[in-house]
């Protein structure tokens, strides 16, 4: 399927336009880079991106309901309405880009060039997907790729965080619109050639909050005090053992424990009003990891025991007659995991892609856009988009253009087959 891509000459030219195009690409990763994007706010960069896909020759380029930006190339096939929810779906292949980052909007964006390197928060997560996926809907319509599937061009709101992939979410499940099916689905995250992240990571995210009556830190010493209470949960959470099964799988071949891999990482602490107060509230985020669905439901469990146990810890300890503590576990995210087959035609695609341009394929668990699709039976991956990166979510984040027109072909290579190049 990949081999006869490479000579196919829709496909080829495709690729030409690609590789004269990497300076202009890069040109954009810098300007999408330096526009503002926190999850929750990303309309600037989301009319940016509309304005270069429509400049890209797309079709149809429009904004959904949520903040989603799409275009089309081949023709738009006839979408599932409430109507028709029943049938199998439209058939496209859909390729994406997430819009946010996790920085927020007190935070400089601007983007400097040090030798070889672009610096910036998000220059490469997501600011290189974005840019690849405009050059690479660009170079399908210079080089008059005709497919045998219409390909929709997505930028999605919300990936990151707390936007809980709020973005592809509404893609599958529109309020505004009938529904897109694919039969494929591609999103370009971040930088890389090798990775092809085929397992969904699920995660499960929680606001734990201890509340109770509070007081002076002298007068009313002897309360229960919902920081202590924090610091029991917290403490009896970092005990709970995990598995640390291997991130990649190179090759054909599983390196390592065969437990699926799990993790729980308390991120955020608040509460407390004064220095010299027992405080009223004290809270904390968690958030729970696992790529095996079994795996995230006992994790979970465990930790919901844990932060009950806390609770009446701190509750044993107050002066008698005084209030007890109350307990609020609040869901504030949660993300499916699953997997798309290696054997997957899809992720068979990727393989011989990722080898056709030179690199040996690293198979990945990640949440990603893909994670969606995944759950409700659509075939996905995650793909980089080229070059090097490092520092992700962090303000010295960078990227290197090492060969990074390559992550594009490779993402053309993919596309093309799913939607069947003729």
């Amino acid at each position: 399927m990949i081999a006869a891509l490479l000579s196919h000459d829709g496909v080829r030219a495709a690729r030409a336009h690609i590789e004269r195009s990497d300076a202009v690409t890069l040109e954009r990763q810098a300007e999408l880079s330096a526009i503002p994007a926190p999850t929750g706010s990303e309309a600037a960069r989301a009319a940016k991106v509309a304005a270069m896909l429509n400049d890209a020759g797309l079709e149809s380029v429009s904004i959904d309901a949520v903040g989603n930006v799409h275009g089309w190339h081949g023709k738009q096939p006839a979408l599932r309405s409430e109507a028709t929810k029943g049938e199998t779906g439209n058939g496209c292949v859909a390729l994406s880009a997430h819009l946010d980052t996790v920085f927020g909007p007190e935070l400089d964006v601007s983007v400097s060039r040090k030798g070889h390197r672009l610096e910036g928060p998000g220059i490469s997560d997501n600011a290189r997907g974005l840019a690849a996926l405009v050059t690479l809907g660009e170079a399908m319509v210079r080089a008059r790729i005709e497919t045998q599937r219409p390909v929709l061009f997505a930028a999605t709101v919300g990936e990151e965080g707390s936007g809980d992939l709020r973005g592809v979410r509404h893609l599958f499940s529109p309020s505004d619109r009938p529904t897109v099916r694919p039969s494929a689905f591609i999103a370009l995250d971040g930088a890389g050639v090798e990775r092809i992240v085929h397992r969904a990571l699920g995660a499960r995210r929680y606001r734990v909050t201890f509340t109770g009556p509070g007081g002076h830190s002298w007068s009313a010493y002897g309360v229960a005090n919902p920081a202590h209470a924090v610091g029991r949960a917290i403490d009896l959470i970092a005990d709970i053992p995990t598995h640390d099964a291997p991130r990649t799988t190179h090759g054909s071949s599983t390196h390592g424990s065969s437990a699926p891999r799990t993790a729980h990482s308390v991120v955020r602490i608040g509460g407390g009003t004064s220095l010299n107060s027992i405080p009223q509230t004290a809270w904390f985020d968690i958030d729970l990891r696992s790529e095996d669905p079994g795996a995230l439901e006992r994790l979970d469990e465990s930790v919901q025991a844990l932060l009950e146990r806390a609770l009446q810890d701190e509750n044993r300890r107050r002066r008698p007659a005084t209030a007890p503590l109350a307990l609020t576990i609040a869901r504030i995210g949660e993300r499916p995991s699953g997997l798309t087959p290696r054997s997957h035609p899809l992720v068979q695609a990727a393989v011989a892609a990722t080898r056709a341009v030179g690199y040996d394929h690293q198979l990945a668990c990640a949440s990603t856009d893909a994670n969606i699709p995944i759950a409700l039976g659509v075939p996905a991956v995650a793909l980089g988009a080229g070059g090097r990166a490092g520092d992700a979510h962090l303000p010295s984040e960078w990227y290197e253009n090492d060969k990074g027109a390559l992550g594009i072909v490779r993402a053309l290579l993919v596309t093309a087959a799913m939607a069947e190049a003729c």
